[in-house]
């Protein structure tokens, strides 16, 4: 008996990505062969590039949609278009719905008017709401004719509720059942389908009104006997969201509770939709890459291909507030030029002070950014985090500054320069806890996100606090 072949995702993946950065070489110099020839060797090259073509195309049939949505946002724009090209018609829906919203219009614009309908055709109507903001605005007409009444009306419910809200995320392919019947009957019906829904892992019990009543885990339905009711084994507990509820509180509800799927209702809780394990996972992931780049300034995920323009669009703005915050700090060094020129000495020990500033300071707001993603913390936890950060900064201060201090005293023989640079050091960590605490959550009071451009304003204030404190310390202290 063959043994099974098993490799990590990650390790198949690279290897699939090399294969097929392989053929995209391969075509090129056939290519180029082409243009250098002409006629001469036409037919060979021809059929070169019809066999790298064929080659392509038998990868990428064998590849699952997320595997080529990866390789797509790894390719450069032109190798990009080839690859996409030569994906299968039917499969372009499900790809459009893997790629980052930035891939995804490089793809569409390369797509006409019959190919897109043809791609989102077969999608869910979840899915269709996924992707309509992407869509071109006169394809739009067309795509809502062809839907029939129900899935229109779906769409139309998902597109009603903002991206944050649960109902953009819902879909509307479920099981539901009566609890007056038995578990044989329930099987009867379940083998009725050719396939159940993705991430089925539980049944939604509801009455003649459509109002939920319970869930029946299908666990639940295989070890029960198949002559008791519904009602008899159903779980009545049961974890619901409604459409208007914020998406992170459901995703993070679906981490606390290990959920797979989940019921949407309305206010009068009839059952109208559920949220699926697989949505709340690219939720997450979406939240956390989001929060990342705000940290950062930038305001949007950028396709790593993309032209010069459209990058420079996507990061001008904070780089220029990052120039103004700098030239300020600057400036700050200004005020002490007459210290630095009779101790020079200061200007190699000034930035030791404000890059540990930074680094701790960029350690609290890490943990108050998450803290406040979560729910975990508010505004009228300030003060309590305030006094437990501070106290943490003093001592870290105190401890890493008593290092600092004795290795400049001893390097320069100068045991007032150590002390000054054990001080400077404790009030910078200081200064640092109060701003990893006080900036995000001021961005909280102002109804902003907290994570968004936090770490600019961060280097500033610890940067420029760093060198006043240090400067101002060494000129009352050393100088005088």
């Amino acid at each position: 008996m063959s043994e099974v072949e098993t490799r990590k995702p990650q390790s198949r993946l690279q290897e699939q990505f090399a294969q097929i950065n392989d053929l995209l070489q391969r075509q090129r110099q056939a290519e180029e062969l082409l243009r250098r020839h002409g006629g001469e060797h036409k037919r060979v090259e021809n059929l070169m590039q019809r066999q790298n073509r064929a080659e392509l195309q038998r990868c990428l049939d064998g590849l699952h949609p997320a595997d080529i949505a990866y390789i797509l946002e790894a390719l450069p724009l032109e190798d990009r278009l080839v690859v996409w090209q030569r994906v299968k018609a039917d499969r372009d829906g499900d790809i459009l719905l893997e790629v980052s919203d930035a891939v995804r219009e490089s793809l569409i614009a390369d797509m006409d008017e019959g190919e897109i309908l043809a791609a989102i055709e077969p999608l869910d109507s979840d899915e269709l709401a996924d992707l309509v903001e992407d869509l071109p605005p006169e394809v739009l007409p067309e795509l809502m004719a062809s839907l029939d009444p129900q899935q229109r009306e779906q769409v139309q419910s998902a597109l009603s509720y903002d991206e944050d809200q649960v109902g953009a995320l819902m879909d509307f392919e479920m099981v539901t059942i009566r609890e007056d019947v038995t578990l044989e009957v329930v099987l009867r019906y379940l083998r009725r389908f050719d396939e159940l829904p993705e991430q089925t892992d539980k049944i939604f019990v509801i009455n003649h009104d459509s109002v939920l009543t319970g869930v029946l885990p299908l666990k639940w339905l295989v070890v029960n006997s198949p002559d008791k009711s519904v009602g008899e084994v159903m779980a009545r507990d049961v974890n619901t969201f409604l459409p208007t509820d914020d998406a992170d509180d459901a995703a993070q509800a679906f981490e606390r509770y290990d959920l797979i799927s989940a019921p949407v209702v309305d206010g009068g809780g009839r059952l109208i939709g559920r949220l699926t394990i697989d949505v709340m996972v690219d939720r997450i992931r979406e939240e956390s890459e989001s929060e990342a780049l705000g940290r950062a300034g930038l305001r949007q995920e950028e396709d790593i291909f993309a032209s010069v323009w459209a990058s420079v669009r996507n990061r001008w703005s904070w780089l220029a507030i990052n120039l103004v915050t700098a030239f300020l700090a600057s400036r700050v060094i200004g005020l002490f030029q007459g210290s630095i020129e009779k101790l020079v000495v200061l200007a190699t020990l000034m930035p030791i002070v404000a890059s540990i500033g930074g680094s701790s300071g960029n350690q609290t707001i890490i943990k108050i950014v998450r803290a406040i993603a979560t729910d975990q913390v508010g505004l009228n936890a300030i003060w309590r985090l305030w006094r437990k950060e501070l106290g943490v900064a003093f001592f870290n201060g105190l401890i890493w500054g008593g290092v600092i201090g004795a290795v400049v005293a001893l390097m320069y023989h100068d045991i007032p320069l150590g002390l000054v640079m054990t001080v400077a050091m404790v009030l910078e960590q200081m200064l640092a806890a109060v701003m990893g605490v006080g900036i995000p959550m001021l961005m909280l009071r102002l109804d902003r996100d907290p994570a968004m451009g936090s770490n600019i304003f961060l280097v500033f204030m610890t940067d420029s606090g760093g060198f006043f404190i240090f400067l101002g310390l060494a000129s009352i202290f050393l100088l005088h």
